[in-house]
């Protein structure tokens, strides 16, 4: 299975990217970092990864993520994940990024802060 990604803006400059699939080495993850300058360039400030779609994801995956964070972080924004569980939290945690990152177990927690 690819990756697929959708967006959704749920409130004035908060957006949701919905993930799905294998967030692998490869063009199609790029998507990911292509979609964030985007909407960063839109003004969007609050960007939250919905990850709880994502079935398996490897250290290129990861690092599209670094990658977005960097992006949003020079603009004053603020990127969240949302509903990673199994094998796609752990892989943030043993690399300590868990520590970096803000996850929420949903997206609608995410949203609320």
């Amino acid at each position: 299975m690819l990756m697929e990604m959708s967006h959704t803006e749920i409130a004035p400059g908060k957006v949701v990217i919905t993930l799905a699939g294998k967030l692998m080495m490869g063009l199609e993850s790029e998507k990911i970092v292509t979609l964030v300058e985007d909407l960063l360039r839109q003004g969007k400030r609050t960007i939250i990864f919905d990850l709880s779609g994502v079935v398996a994801i490897d250290s290129t995956g990861i690092g599209r993520f670094i990658s977005s964070y960097n992006k949003v972080g020079a603009v004053g924004g603020d990127l969240r994940m949302a509903g990673a569980t199994g094998h796609v939290f752990q892989t943030f945690h043993v690399s300590l990024l868990d520590t970096v990152f803000r996850f929420f177990p949903s997206v609608e927690a995410a949203s609320q802060v």
